[in-house]
């Protein structure tokens, strides 16, 4: 019975640290957040950057206003989309020829 007592009581310890990690890690990133903003805008003012980088996966989903239309079936023009985020997200207006 010893070692069912030591296992809940393990258990219960780690399950309190892993909540205050948690809790620990929002509080932070809401204060790190808005004590970088301002770094962050000026980077990307002088680095002229335009469009963040949704996903990392494909370049047609990186930059959705800057995609071309083809660009998903440049492999093969009958080939299913083999990126999850190709699925997610639709083109752009642009690439999709809409007019707004």
């Amino acid at each position: 019975m010893k070692r069912g007592k030591s296992f809940i009581a393990l258990t219960v310890v780690l399950g309190l640290i892993l909540l205050a990690l948690f809790f620990h890690g929002c509080t932070a990133q809401l204060s790190d957040r808005d004590a970088f903003l301002p770094a962050r805008q000026a980077l990307v003012s002088r680095l002229g950057l335009t469009d963040p980088a949704l996903w990392t996966e494909a370049r047609y989903t990186r930059h959705p206003s800057q995609t071309d239309f083809f660009s998903a079936f440049q492999d093969f023009p009958g080939s299913p989309d083999h990126f999850p985020s190709g699925s997610i997200i639709a083109p752009s207006h642009a690439a999709s020829g809409e007019r707004e």
